[in-house]
Protein backbone atom coordinates (compact mmCIF):
# COMPACT_ATOMS: atom_id res chain seq x y z
CA UNK A 1 0.00 0.00 0.00
CA UNK A 2 1.08 3.56 -0.66
CA UNK A 3 1.65 5.36 2.64
CA UNK A 4 2.47 8.94 3.52
CA UNK A 5 6.06 7.89 4.20
CA UNK A 6 6.29 6.35 0.72
CA UNK A 7 4.91 9.48 -0.91
CA UNK A 8 7.31 11.70 1.03
CA UNK A 9 10.19 9.41 0.06
CA UNK A 10 9.14 9.65 -3.58
CA UNK A 11 8.88 13.45 -3.42
CA UNK A 12 12.28 13.70 -1.76
CA UNK A 13 13.77 11.44 -4.40
CA UNK A 14 12.14 13.50 -7.17
CA UNK A 15 13.49 16.73 -5.65
CA UNK A 16 17.00 15.30 -5.43
CA UNK A 17 16.74 14.03 -9.00
CA UNK A 18 15.62 17.48 -10.18
CA UNK A 19 18.58 19.14 -8.45
CA UNK A 20 20.99 16.58 -9.92
CA UNK A 21 19.54 17.00 -13.42
CA UNK A 22 19.81 20.80 -13.15
CA UNK A 23 23.44 20.49 -12.06
CA UNK A 24 24.13 18.10 -14.94
CA UNK A 25 22.55 20.55 -17.40
CA UNK A 26 24.36 23.58 -15.95
CA UNK A 27 27.75 21.86 -16.05
CA UNK A 28 26.93 19.84 -19.15
CA UNK A 29 30.34 20.32 -20.81
CA UNK A 30 32.21 19.03 -17.76
CA UNK A 31 29.72 16.18 -17.34
CA UNK A 32 30.26 15.16 -20.98
CA UNK A 33 34.04 15.14 -20.46
CA UNK A 34 33.66 12.92 -17.40
CA UNK A 35 31.25 10.54 -19.11
CA UNK A 36 33.41 10.22 -22.23
CA UNK A 37 36.42 9.58 -20.01
CA UNK A 38 34.46 6.95 -18.08
CA UNK A 39 33.51 5.17 -21.33
CA UNK A 40 37.12 5.26 -22.54
CA UNK A 41 38.24 3.93 -19.18
CA UNK A 42 35.80 1.02 -19.47
CA UNK A 43 37.11 0.28 -22.97
CA UNK A 44 40.76 0.54 -21.96
CA UNK A 45 40.63 -1.18 -18.58
CA UNK A 46 41.19 -4.73 -19.98
CA UNK A 47 44.40 -3.53 -21.66
CA UNK A 48 45.54 -1.87 -18.42
CA UNK A 49 44.97 -5.10 -16.46
CA UNK A 50 46.87 -7.10 -19.07
CA UNK A 51 49.82 -4.70 -19.00
CA UNK A 52 49.91 -4.67 -15.21
CA UNK A 53 50.22 -8.46 -15.18
CA UNK A 54 53.27 -8.36 -17.45
CA UNK A 55 56.64 -9.11 -15.87
CA UNK A 56 59.64 -7.00 -16.82
CA UNK A 57 62.78 -8.43 -15.20
CA UNK A 58 60.71 -9.91 -12.41
CA UNK A 59 58.76 -6.72 -11.79
CA UNK A 60 55.19 -5.80 -12.58
CA UNK A 61 54.56 -2.77 -14.77
CA UNK A 62 53.39 0.20 -12.64
CA UNK A 63 49.70 0.88 -13.08
CA UNK A 64 50.39 4.51 -13.93
CA UNK A 65 52.61 3.46 -16.84
CA UNK A 66 50.03 0.89 -17.99
CA UNK A 67 47.34 3.59 -17.89
CA UNK A 68 49.52 5.97 -19.89
CA UNK A 69 50.31 3.36 -22.56
CA UNK A 70 46.61 2.46 -22.82
CA UNK A 71 45.65 6.11 -23.21
CA UNK A 72 48.26 6.52 -25.96
CA UNK A 73 46.88 3.44 -27.74
CA UNK A 74 43.33 4.86 -27.60
CA UNK A 75 44.37 8.18 -29.12
CA UNK A 76 46.53 6.49 -31.76
CA UNK A 77 43.42 4.65 -32.94
CA UNK A 78 41.40 7.89 -32.87
CA UNK A 79 44.13 9.81 -34.73
CA UNK A 80 44.33 7.09 -37.37
CA UNK A 81 40.60 7.33 -38.03
CA UNK A 82 40.82 11.13 -38.24
CA UNK A 83 43.75 10.90 -40.65
CA UNK A 84 41.62 8.71 -42.90
CA UNK A 85 38.47 10.82 -42.92
CA UNK A 86 39.31 14.46 -42.12
CA UNK A 87 40.90 15.05 -45.57
CA UNK A 88 37.61 13.92 -47.15
CA UNK A 89 35.71 16.60 -45.25
CA UNK A 90 38.15 19.38 -46.20
CA UNK A 91 38.08 18.20 -49.81
CA UNK A 92 34.31 18.68 -49.85
CA UNK A 93 34.62 22.12 -48.26
CA UNK A 94 37.09 23.13 -50.98
CA UNK A 95 34.82 21.68 -53.66
CA UNK A 96 31.90 23.69 -52.27
CA UNK A 97 33.99 26.87 -52.20
CA UNK A 98 34.89 26.48 -55.89
CA UNK A 99 31.48 25.26 -57.00
CA UNK A 100 30.43 26.21 -60.53
CA UNK A 101 26.72 27.02 -60.09
CA UNK A 102 25.88 27.39 -63.79
CA UNK A 103 27.38 23.96 -64.51
CA UNK A 104 25.47 22.40 -61.61
CA UNK A 105 22.18 23.95 -62.75
CA UNK A 106 22.81 22.77 -66.30
CA UNK A 107 23.29 19.20 -65.07
CA UNK A 108 20.06 19.21 -63.10
CA UNK A 109 17.99 21.19 -65.63
CA UNK A 110 16.15 18.15 -67.02
CA UNK A 111 15.13 16.51 -63.70
CA UNK A 112 14.16 19.93 -62.31
CA UNK A 113 11.95 20.57 -65.34
CA UNK A 114 10.21 17.21 -64.86
CA UNK A 115 9.73 17.94 -61.16
CA UNK A 116 8.39 21.40 -62.00
CA UNK A 117 5.87 19.92 -64.43
CA UNK A 118 4.79 17.34 -61.85
CA UNK A 119 4.27 19.98 -59.14
CA UNK A 120 2.32 22.25 -61.50
CA UNK A 121 0.03 19.40 -62.43
CA UNK A 122 -0.35 18.13 -58.87
CA UNK A 123 -1.28 21.51 -57.36
CA UNK A 124 -2.78 23.08 -60.51
CA UNK A 125 -0.25 25.90 -60.44
CA UNK A 126 0.33 28.28 -63.35
CA UNK A 127 3.87 28.15 -64.72
CA UNK A 128 4.65 31.65 -63.45
CA UNK A 129 3.49 30.97 -59.88
CA UNK A 130 6.48 28.95 -58.73
CA UNK A 131 9.91 28.21 -60.17
CA UNK A 132 11.63 25.18 -58.72
CA UNK A 133 14.93 26.01 -60.42
CA UNK A 134 14.95 29.53 -58.94
CA UNK A 135 14.22 28.07 -55.50
CA UNK A 136 17.11 25.61 -55.84
CA UNK A 137 19.51 28.33 -57.02
CA UNK A 138 18.50 30.55 -54.11
CA UNK A 139 18.90 27.70 -51.59
CA UNK A 140 22.29 26.54 -52.91
CA UNK A 141 23.51 30.11 -53.24
CA UNK A 142 22.57 30.80 -49.63
CA UNK A 143 24.32 27.67 -48.40
CA UNK A 144 27.46 28.24 -50.46
CA UNK A 145 27.77 32.02 -50.43
CA UNK A 146 30.96 33.78 -49.36
CA UNK A 147 29.40 34.75 -46.03
CA UNK A 148 28.27 31.19 -45.40
CA UNK A 149 31.71 29.83 -46.24
CA UNK A 150 33.34 32.40 -43.95
CA UNK A 151 30.96 31.38 -41.19
CA UNK A 152 31.80 27.73 -41.89
CA UNK A 153 35.53 28.43 -41.65
CA UNK A 154 35.00 30.35 -38.41
CA UNK A 155 32.95 27.46 -37.05
CA UNK A 156 35.70 25.02 -37.99
CA UNK A 157 38.30 27.18 -36.21
CA UNK A 158 36.11 27.42 -33.13
CA UNK A 159 35.40 23.72 -33.23
CA UNK A 160 39.12 22.98 -33.51
CA UNK A 161 39.88 25.06 -30.41
CA UNK A 162 37.04 23.43 -28.50
CA UNK A 163 38.26 20.02 -29.63
CA UNK A 164 41.77 20.72 -28.33
CA UNK A 165 40.35 21.64 -24.91
CA UNK A 166 38.06 18.61 -24.94
CA UNK A 167 40.85 16.20 -25.94
CA UNK A 168 43.15 17.48 -23.21
CA UNK A 169 40.39 17.38 -20.57
CA UNK A 170 39.15 13.91 -21.53
CA UNK A 171 42.71 12.56 -21.72
CA UNK A 172 43.58 13.93 -18.28
CA UNK A 173 40.42 12.51 -16.67
CA UNK A 174 40.72 9.18 -18.49
CA UNK A 175 44.30 8.70 -17.29
CA UNK A 176 43.27 8.92 -13.64
CA UNK A 177 40.19 6.74 -14.19
CA UNK A 178 42.52 4.08 -15.65
CA UNK A 179 45.22 4.58 -13.02
CA UNK A 180 43.00 4.68 -9.93
CA UNK A 181 40.50 1.84 -10.16
CA UNK A 182 37.15 2.79 -8.62
CA UNK A 183 37.78 6.54 -8.82
CA UNK A 184 34.66 7.17 -10.91
CA UNK A 185 32.49 5.30 -8.43
CA UNK A 186 34.07 7.21 -5.56
CA UNK A 187 33.27 10.54 -7.26
CA UNK A 188 29.61 9.60 -7.66
CA UNK A 189 29.07 8.08 -4.20
CA UNK A 190 30.81 10.98 -2.45
CA UNK A 191 27.79 13.18 -3.20
CA UNK A 192 25.36 10.88 -1.34
CA UNK A 193 24.92 9.58 2.22
CA UNK A 194 26.90 6.45 3.11
CA UNK A 195 23.74 4.39 3.56
CA UNK A 196 23.05 4.77 -0.17
CA UNK A 197 26.55 3.80 -1.36
CA UNK A 198 25.81 0.09 -1.77
CA UNK A 199 22.74 0.75 -3.92
CA UNK A 200 24.51 3.38 -5.99
CA UNK A 201 27.41 1.00 -6.60
CA UNK A 202 25.05 -1.76 -7.77
CA UNK A 203 23.27 0.71 -10.05
CA UNK A 204 26.56 1.95 -11.52
CA UNK A 205 27.65 -1.63 -12.18
CA UNK A 206 24.43 -2.27 -14.11
CA UNK A 207 24.67 1.05 -15.97
CA UNK A 208 28.26 0.28 -16.98
CA UNK A 209 27.26 -3.09 -18.42
CA UNK A 210 24.21 -1.78 -20.31
CA UNK A 211 25.90 1.32 -21.73
CA UNK A 212 29.01 -0.62 -22.71
CA UNK A 213 26.84 -3.01 -24.71
CA UNK A 214 24.90 -0.11 -26.21
CA UNK A 215 27.96 1.90 -27.31
CA UNK A 216 29.70 -1.20 -28.63
CA UNK A 217 26.63 -2.03 -30.72
CA UNK A 218 26.31 1.51 -32.07
CA UNK A 219 29.99 1.67 -32.96
CA UNK A 220 29.90 -1.69 -34.75
CA UNK A 221 26.70 -0.76 -36.60
CA UNK A 222 28.09 2.61 -37.72
CA UNK A 223 31.35 1.10 -38.96
CA UNK A 224 29.51 -1.61 -40.89
CA UNK A 225 27.16 0.98 -42.40
CA UNK A 226 30.11 3.17 -43.43
CA UNK A 227 31.78 0.27 -45.22
CA UNK A 228 28.53 -0.96 -46.80
CA UNK A 229 27.59 2.46 -48.18
CA UNK A 230 31.12 3.10 -49.45
CA UNK A 231 31.32 -0.25 -51.24
CA UNK A 232 27.82 0.15 -52.70
CA UNK A 233 28.53 3.62 -54.07
CA UNK A 234 31.88 2.45 -55.46
CA UNK A 235 30.20 -0.54 -57.13
CA UNK A 236 27.92 1.88 -59.01
CA UNK A 237 30.95 3.75 -60.35
CA UNK A 238 31.20 6.67 -57.93
CA UNK A 239 34.64 8.13 -57.23
CA UNK A 240 36.27 6.60 -54.18
CA UNK A 241 36.59 9.98 -52.47
CA UNK A 242 32.87 10.75 -52.90
CA UNK A 243 31.85 7.21 -51.95
CA UNK A 244 34.03 7.35 -48.82
CA UNK A 245 32.62 10.75 -47.85
CA UNK A 246 29.02 9.55 -48.20
CA UNK A 247 29.86 6.41 -46.20
CA UNK A 248 31.48 8.54 -43.49
CA UNK A 249 28.50 10.92 -43.29
CA UNK A 250 26.01 8.05 -43.03
CA UNK A 251 28.13 6.23 -40.45
CA UNK A 252 28.61 9.28 -38.24
CA UNK A 253 24.99 10.42 -38.48
CA UNK A 254 23.83 6.88 -37.74
CA UNK A 255 24.54 7.47 -34.04
CA UNK A 256 21.56 9.87 -33.97
CA UNK A 257 18.45 7.65 -34.07
CA UNK A 258 16.01 8.20 -36.97
CA UNK A 259 16.88 11.88 -37.72
CA UNK A 260 20.59 11.27 -38.26
CA UNK A 261 20.29 9.03 -41.34
CA UNK A 262 17.78 11.47 -42.88
CA UNK A 263 20.23 14.36 -42.51
CA UNK A 264 23.02 12.17 -43.86
CA UNK A 265 20.84 11.23 -46.82
CA UNK A 266 20.20 14.87 -47.71
CA UNK A 267 23.93 15.63 -47.58
CA UNK A 268 24.63 12.52 -49.69
CA UNK A 269 22.15 13.61 -52.37
CA UNK A 270 23.74 17.06 -52.46
CA UNK A 271 27.15 15.42 -52.99
CA UNK A 272 25.67 13.43 -55.87
CA UNK A 273 24.26 16.57 -57.48
CA UNK A 274 27.54 18.47 -57.22
CA UNK A 275 29.65 15.54 -58.42
CA UNK A 276 27.59 12.95 -60.32
CA UNK A 277 28.90 9.52 -61.24
CA UNK A 278 31.16 9.80 -64.28
CA UNK A 279 29.27 9.16 -67.50
CA UNK A 280 25.90 9.24 -65.74
CA UNK A 281 23.27 11.95 -65.39
CA UNK A 282 22.47 13.72 -62.14
CA UNK A 283 19.09 12.01 -62.03
CA UNK A 284 20.70 8.58 -62.29
CA UNK A 285 23.24 9.46 -59.59
CA UNK A 286 20.58 10.74 -57.21
CA UNK A 287 18.47 7.65 -57.90
CA UNK A 288 21.42 5.39 -57.10
CA UNK A 289 22.14 7.24 -53.85
CA UNK A 290 18.53 7.39 -52.68
CA UNK A 291 17.79 3.80 -53.66
CA UNK A 292 20.93 2.42 -52.03
CA UNK A 293 20.42 4.35 -48.80
CA UNK A 294 16.77 3.32 -48.61
CA UNK A 295 17.74 -0.33 -48.99
CA UNK A 296 20.61 -0.14 -46.51
CA UNK A 297 18.85 2.03 -43.94
CA UNK A 298 15.13 1.39 -44.32
CA UNK A 299 15.04 -1.91 -42.49
CA UNK A 300 17.74 -0.80 -40.08
CA UNK A 301 15.99 2.42 -38.99
CA UNK A 302 12.52 1.06 -38.43
CA UNK A 303 13.14 -2.57 -37.45
CA UNK A 304 16.72 -3.39 -36.56
CA UNK A 305 17.65 -0.25 -34.62
CA UNK A 306 14.71 -0.33 -32.16
CA UNK A 307 15.31 -4.04 -31.66
CA UNK A 308 19.05 -3.54 -31.21
CA UNK A 309 18.57 -0.70 -28.75
CA UNK A 310 15.88 -2.52 -26.81
CA UNK A 311 17.92 -5.71 -26.50
CA UNK A 312 21.08 -3.93 -25.39
CA UNK A 313 19.42 -1.63 -22.85
CA UNK A 314 16.62 -4.10 -22.02
CA UNK A 315 13.65 -1.91 -22.91
CA UNK A 316 10.64 -2.36 -25.20
CA UNK A 317 11.12 -1.03 -28.78
CA UNK A 318 8.01 1.19 -28.50
CA UNK A 319 9.32 2.52 -25.20
CA UNK A 320 12.62 3.43 -26.85
CA UNK A 321 10.87 5.02 -29.83
CA UNK A 322 8.72 7.26 -27.56
CA UNK A 323 11.71 8.24 -25.43
CA UNK A 324 13.62 9.32 -28.56
CA UNK A 325 10.66 11.35 -29.84
CA UNK A 326 10.20 13.10 -26.48
CA UNK A 327 13.91 13.86 -26.15
CA UNK A 328 14.02 15.12 -29.74
CA UNK A 329 11.09 17.49 -29.17
CA UNK A 330 12.74 18.84 -26.01
CA UNK A 331 16.37 19.15 -27.09
CA UNK A 332 16.54 18.48 -30.83
CA UNK A 333 19.35 16.39 -32.28
CA UNK A 334 21.36 16.48 -29.04
CA UNK A 335 18.35 15.17 -27.15
CA UNK A 336 17.90 12.29 -29.57
CA UNK A 337 21.59 11.48 -29.30
CA UNK A 338 21.51 11.33 -25.49
CA UNK A 339 18.00 9.93 -25.09
CA UNK A 340 18.79 6.23 -24.75
CA UNK A 341 21.87 6.52 -22.49
CA UNK A 342 20.07 9.01 -20.21
CA UNK A 343 16.92 6.89 -20.06
CA UNK A 344 18.99 3.80 -19.28
CA UNK A 345 20.65 5.54 -16.31
CA UNK A 346 17.29 6.77 -15.01
CA UNK A 347 15.72 3.31 -15.28
CA UNK A 348 18.56 1.59 -13.45
CA UNK A 349 18.57 4.07 -10.56
CA UNK A 350 14.76 4.04 -10.40
CA UNK A 351 14.80 0.26 -10.07
CA UNK A 352 17.37 0.45 -7.29
CA UNK A 353 15.69 3.15 -5.20
CA UNK A 354 12.02 3.41 -6.33
CA UNK A 355 11.06 -0.20 -7.00
CA UNK A 356 8.08 0.04 -4.61
CA UNK A 357 6.13 1.88 -7.31
CA UNK A 358 4.22 -0.25 -9.83
CA UNK A 359 5.10 1.97 -12.82
CA UNK A 360 8.79 1.71 -12.00
CA UNK A 361 8.53 -2.08 -11.69
CA UNK A 362 6.79 -2.30 -15.08
CA UNK A 363 9.44 -0.16 -16.80
CA UNK A 364 12.39 -1.96 -15.21
CA UNK A 365 11.22 -5.59 -15.08
CA UNK A 366 13.71 -6.64 -17.82
CA UNK A 367 16.77 -5.17 -16.11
Amino acid sequence: MTTLQTVLKFLAGAAIAAVVLFAVWYFSAIVVYILVAAVLAVVGRPLVERLVRLHVRGRHMPRALAALLTLVAIWVVAATLCALFVPLVFDKVHQLATLDFPAVMERIAEPVARAQSFLNGLFSLPESAFSLSDAIVEWIGGKASVDSLNALVSSIVGLTLSTVVAVFSVSFITFFFLKDEGLFYAMITAAFPERLHAGITRALDEVTVLLSRYFAGILAESLLLTVAVMLTMTAFGMRLADASFIGLIMGVMNVVPYAGPLIGGVVSVFVGIVGPIEGMSVGYTVGVIVGSLLVLKGLDDFVLQPTLYSERVKAHPLEIFLVILIAGSMAGIVGMLLAIPSYTVLRVFAKEFLSQFRLVRRLTDKI
